[in-house]
């Protein structure tokens, strides 16, 4: 064989490594989004129990963690012990009312309410961007009764490789299945998409930026396309972004970010749409979330999120 035809075997060799770098994985309990042997994206089907000796109250399906960087490093955490219910990455509502009855779908100790898998509806396994979608459900759970759905959710991730960055598309479509609306007063945080942080992210070692180049001790309640974290891993630096899409509801939406008193200035981030303004989930009415979520091995970078945000605005 000549030498040219070896190279081109070795070109289109890397390029189908290159398409087939990441996969989808199901199992039991969990999907997994895999980039080789990196399980850069791991989603709980099945329940997940706290932390042995705590209330049994905070155990949780439907959140993802671990969320990775490209090299392998977490920067997600779970059940800290501050608050132990945050879990990686995910969502729910937190002050609302169902027929004058009040439902917290995050405080999981409160009983009152939670979210859970359902069953998973696809597996997307094209070549430019892997994912899945599954069906949630945001439950009451009043001791004593039996549960009630009020929303049925569309869960949608999916995952592109570029440059050695990750960027996820997080879509979340809820539809209040019930004859009455959910009401949603006006409260600091709670909504479609939430984030904890890594365990030693700290004031000291971590930044916060958001587009409109607010940080730790000015970002809370301000409205931001986008907001990024980094700090230091055992494979060097880390960065991870949370973009805002303008076609949601209250966008460019105003966000929770904790101030550097709150533990150490540890990580965590919520996007609002009820922060300001109260609003309601009408009966079968969709109500479409869109976010994109940047994860890489660097520092704070302004130029390459504005630059993605940009791009994602005219999606």
């Amino acid at each position: 064989m000549k030498a040219y035809q070896w190279i081109t075997l070795l070109l289109l060799g890397t390029l189908t490594i290159s398409l087939q770098a990441l996969e989808v994985s199901e199992d039991g309990n969990t999907i997994k989004i895999l980039d080789g042997t990196n399980e850069l994206l791991v989603y709980h089907k099945s329940e997940v129990l706290p932390p042995e000796g705590s209330d049994p109250s905070y155990k949780r399906s439907a959140f993802i963690h671990p969320l990775k960087t490209p090299k392998g490093s977490t920067v997600t955490s779970i059940h800290p012990d501050d608050h132990i219910h945050h879990i990686g990455l995910w969502h729910a509502w937190v002050n609302t009312s169902h027929e004058s009855r009040k439902i917290d779908f995050w405080n999981l100790k409160k009983k009152e309410g939670t979210v859970r898998y359902k069953k998973t509806i696809s597996l997307n396994q094209e070549s430019d961007k892997k994912g899945f979608t599954v069906l949630q459900e945001h439950i009451a759970t009043y001791e004593g009764q039996k549960p009630i759905t009020i929303i049925e959710e569309s869960f949608s991730i999916g995952v592109v490789k570029e440059k050695n960055t990750y960027f996820i598309d997080y879509v979340s479509e809820q539809k209040n299945i019930t004859s009455q609306n959910l009401e949603l007063p006006a409260y600091r945080y709670g909504g479609p998409i939430a984030y904890r942080g890594p365990e030693n992210w700290n004031n000291a070692n971590s930044q916060v930026l958001t587009s409109e180049n607010k940080n730790r001790s000015n970002g809370h309640a301000t409205r931001g396309k986008w907001c990024a974290f980094s700090g230091p891993t055992n494979n060097g630096n880390a960065l991870v972004a949370f973009l805002c899409h303008p076609a949601n509801h209250d966008a460019p939406q105003r966000m929770r970010i904790w101030p550097p008193s709150s533990h150490d200035g540890a990580i965590f981030f919520n996007y609002v749409p009820a922060q300001e303004n109260p609003w309601k989930l009408i009966p079968k009415k969709l109500n479409k979330f869109r976010y994109k979520i940047i994860i890489s091995d660097s520092k704070m970078d302004k130029e390459m999120i504005g630059s993605a945000w940009l791009k994602y605005a005219d999606e």
